[in-house]
């Protein structure tokens, strides 16, 4: 495989100059090489597979290697780790693409002080949670549910994690990035050189830039800084369980006015009885292949583990005495609601660690739900954004359920509450060795976004397959953010040699292959 539209004599020059840059070690190109960088849950890794994958070390090599994908027209995709599982993993939207693996750069600086960090595209979550605990850093870190992806590479993806500093791209704060002419820019007080201000204050002079780089493909990232929460006194909260699935729309007004007014500080996640069952079972001990989950099995799952039909957790963060009054005012708004469940939660320094997110503990268990069906498992991130009010919380609820009963697949789903809106999340599930369902997959997701966009709702977020699909949603002024992105892409990559396809934004060259 050549990447598209270079010639194989083109493409072996663009290899042997790529090696001289990065060196052979770090030049992958056998068929298992592409298979490896290939989306694992896919149902047709060919459809994104890439020709071959280099791994520069530094900031200098990924420079060479831009130059060098000028020079041949030979497309790249940037992955930090490639463990964005749900939205693509390492593949390329484009096929052919070369990977630019950055996960030997693993740099990281941490401002103890001030509460910061600068890291490199390569430092996992579990990487800079062992340095600061090596070093003994009272810093913590806000990690998301499957933690072995990067930092960095999460945080420019807008996702999120359970603590109140959860919401990874407000805590970006300075960039170091390679434009697609191999130019070097930092953003912020980073652009006056030897700063000391370059984590601490966002926006520098004049036009502020760190966002343009959150799912984009106007650059390369391999410096971001990023601030940590200092490690508090105390975490206190609540665990819910629900009864009914109608239960929803009032739990979410309850909670949106104390999450508005910051009395709740990190973003609770209300999800279904699924989240659980998933994790620690096989579908198979619930029901028959090929069979409906019915109320019976649903009401045994719930029975087996005491959950309701939603769960939330609530947690609070500081001075012991602050969160037991906060605990106490949470618990006063649901008197008198039909709770299932209400249990206390309480660390304060000097336990045991308490091993979770929602203390900033990394971990990967949640990665089991790919083996509900058995097979070779998998699932796709549907993740659209609403505002905090119940009775649309409900009908989204409602609307998409109805949907998954359609199509004949497991509803797993949670609503996470931010500060102004609602995301409701869902893993779609399935087996990749039956054909049924996997030939069912694509239109059920094709449905779900267009349920969303007819009630002018649109995902934050999306699998490499529909990012096309996804950024076509973004209708104003015939689709006027499209046009704005793809002036931007042409005038800083005019040969479209960055990401090609990310976001739905493709330089000038290759925009037939828009879908």
């Amino acid at each position: 495989m050549t990447a598209p539209g270079v010639s194989p004599r083109v493409f072996a020059r663009a290899l042997s100059a790529f090696r001289a840059a990065v060196g052979a070690q770090h030049v992958f190109t056998s068929e298992d090489d592409r298979l490896a960088y290939a989306d694992p849950y896919s149902p047709d890794e060919q459809s994104h597979l890439p020709s071959a994958a280099i791994a520069p070390a530094s900031v200098e090599e990924v420079r060479e290697a831009v130059r060098i994908a000028n020079r041949y027209r030979i497309p790249l995709w940037p992955i930090s780790r490639g463990k964005n599982y749900g939205y693509g993993g390492p593949a390329p939207v484009l096929r052919g693409s070369i990977v630019l693996d950055l996960s030997r750069m693993k740099k990281i600086e941490v401002d103890a002080e001030n509460g910061t960090v600068l890291v490199e595209p390569g430092v996992g979550f579990f990487d800079l949670y062992d340095h600061l605990q090596a070093n003994n850093i009272p810093l913590w870190l806000s990690v998301p549910g499957n933690s072995w992806g990067s930092v960095a590479g999460n945080a420019l993806d807008r996702g999120v994690g359970y603590t109140p500093y959860g919401d990874h791209a407000a805590r970006i704060c300075g960039l170091e990035v390679v434009l697609p002419d191999g130019d070097l820019v930092r953003t912020g007080m980073g652009a006056m050189d030897g700063s000391p201000n370059w984590q601490l204050y966002r926006p520098g002079y004049g036009p502020s830039w760190d966002s343009m780089f959150c799912q984009s493909n106007f650059g390369v990232v391999t410096k971001l800084g990023l601030w940590l929460m200092p490690a508090p006194e105390s975490v206190m909260g609540l665990d819910f369980e629900f009864d009914k699935p109608e239960d929803l729309g009032w739990v979410v007004d309850v909670l949106a006015p104390m999450r508005r007014e910051g009395i709740i500080q990190q973003s609770p996640s209300i999800g279904n009885w699924l989240r659980a069952a998933a994790v620690l079972t096989r579908r198979e001990e619930w029901v028959e292949p090929g069979r409906p989950l019915n109320d019976s099995a649903i009401e045994a799952i719930r029975k087996r583990f005491e959950i309701g039909w939603w769960s939330v957790s609530v947690r609070c963060y500081g001075p012991v005495e602050i969160n037991e009054a906060t605990v106490r005012f949470i618990k006063r708004a649901f008197r008198g609601r039909s709770v299932l469940a209400m249990n206390e939660a309480r660390w304060v320094q000097g336990d045991p660690p308490e091993g979770s997110p929602v203390t900033g503990t990394p971990i990967t268990f949640p990665l089991a739900n790919a083996n509900w069906f058995g097979g070779r498992g998998g699932h796709i991130g549907y993740s659209p954004v609403l505002p905090s009010k119940g009775d649309l919380a409900l009908r989204q609820f409602q609307r998409t359920y109805a949907l998954y009963q359609q199509y004949g697949m497991d509803y797993h789903a949670s609503f996470a509450m931010g500060e102004r809106c609602l995301t409701n999340v869902n893993q779609v599930l399935y087996d990749r060795d039956d054909p049924d369902m996997m030939g069912r997959v694509d239109q059920f997701f094709r449905a779900l976004v267009a349920d969303a966009s007819e009630n002018r709702y649109s995902e934050y977020r999306t699998h490499i397959e529909y990012m096309d699909l996804v950024a076509s949603t973004y209708d104003f002024n015939r689709h006027a953010l499209l046009r704005l992105n793809e002036r931007v892409k042409d005038a800083l990559d005019p040969n479209g040699v960055i990401a090609p396809g990310k976001s739905g934004i493709w330089p000038a060259s290759r925009r037939r292959r828009r879908r």
